[in-house]
């Protein structure tokens, strides 16, 4: 029977950090729209234009950042790491300069991950407009001299990495003071802003009209090469007239594509029986698995992965899973599955 064999005797605390929180807790999560040209003190506005929490001392701010970096599969994959010293209101610089490759906080990266972003590349300023929850980031010139096929690549760690912060859903980008209307090698259109729509390592099959499809992202696990687990989000293209939870899960069950590194979450005896969702929001997943008889602990990266797929298809979404037709599910690390559950703050904080 083909599964990932760490999944049965793996508990969170020894694979991966993450908190799944509580329904009473927090959670985090474009449109396009014209903007106005960038001011002629970029650096001012900026300070001007950020959160009070934000002017604080570098001791102050999140414990944990999450930035988008390359596996050495060549995937995307979020990482939460702690930022290196600097001015609260720069925070968001840090954040991207820790995507340059062979750059100055190369060394924070954990083993088996790198940046995407043109050796050299500088950001020179990143403005928040609040109102449009857009970031404006200004590169330097290093940061047109890429080979074409890390453009996408490069494209999705900026935009996930910045729309995972609260205030920003889209990203424009410039280059020493000329707004980017197109990717300079490859040429991809930046004529809007960019968002999550924009997906994160696609998966297309050379015969799919995407004109009948809708993008989905599921969450499937890798490792280091150290062996520490993490996730990893992958788009793939559904039926678009199909339920989106339903049909991400569906995916997720069907498991990762050879070759790429990914590791299944589920066993291939995981069947979906029902996705049920209530007036106030609450996602219930019902499942059935003869591989796991009542009141087993079940592994915890299966029943994590299952909490970030669907919320990443669902916004503001509780979850609870329930298996087998048993309303108590319980996962290894100890954390209770079938009561509702949200979206962590931050996944994937791998050990230098």
């Amino acid at each position: 029977m083909k599964w990932n064999r760490r999944l049965r005797n793996t508990a969170a605390a020894g694979a991966i950090s993450l908190p799944l929180l509580l329904s009473g807790c927090g959670m985090f999560g474009g449109s396009s729209a014209q903007i106005d040209p960038p001011p002629t003190d970029i650096e001012t506005q900026m300070l001007e234009g950020l959160d009070a929490v934000e002017q604080t001392s570098f001791a102050q701010e999140e414990a944990l950042s999450t930035v988008y970096l390359v596996n050495e599969h060549g995937l995307l994959a979020p990482v939460a790491l702690h930022l290196p010293d600097g001015e609260a209101s720069l925070k968001l610089n840090r954040m991207l300069e820790m995507l340059v490759k062979d750059g100055k906080y190369a060394s924070l990266l954990p083993a088996g991950f790198s940046g995407i972003l043109p050796a050299g590349s500088e950001v020179k300023a990143v403005t928040v407009k609040k109102d449009e929850k857009l970031a404006v980031v200004e590169f330097n010139q290093a940061f047109t001299g890429y080979e074409a096929a890390d453009e996408r690549k490069i494209l999705e760690a900026l935009t996930w990495t910045l729309t995972g912060t609260p205030d920003v859903e889209k990203v424009q980008l410039w280059v020493d003071g000329q707004k980017l209307n197109e990717m300079p090698v490859n040429g991809t259109p930046l004529d809007r802003p960019l968002s999550r729509n924009l997906g994160i390592n696609l998966e297309i099959k050379a015969e799919s009209g995407l004109s009948q499809l809708s993008p989905v992202i599921v969450y499937f696990s890798a490792a280091t090469p150290e062996g520490v687990q993490y996730f990893v989000p992958v788009t793939r293209f559904v039926p678009a007239d199909g339920d989106r939870v339903k049909s991400a899960l569906g995916e997720l069950l069907k498991g990762p594509q050879q070759g790429d590194g990914l590791e299944r979450v589920v066993t291939d005896n995981t069947k979906l029986e029902s996705v049920e969702v209530s007036k106030d929001g609450i996602v219930t997943v019902a499942l059935t698995d003869d591989m796991f008889e009542a009141g087993e602990k079940l592994p915890a990266q299966m029943l994590q992965s299952l909490v970030l797929t669907v919320t990443e298809n669902r916004d503001d979404s509780k979850v609870r899973i329930w298996l087998n037709g048993q309303k108590e599910v319980v996962g290894l690390d100890n954390q209770t599955y079938s009561e509702p559950v949200m979206r962590p703050e931050t996944i994937n904080e791998i050990p230098l």
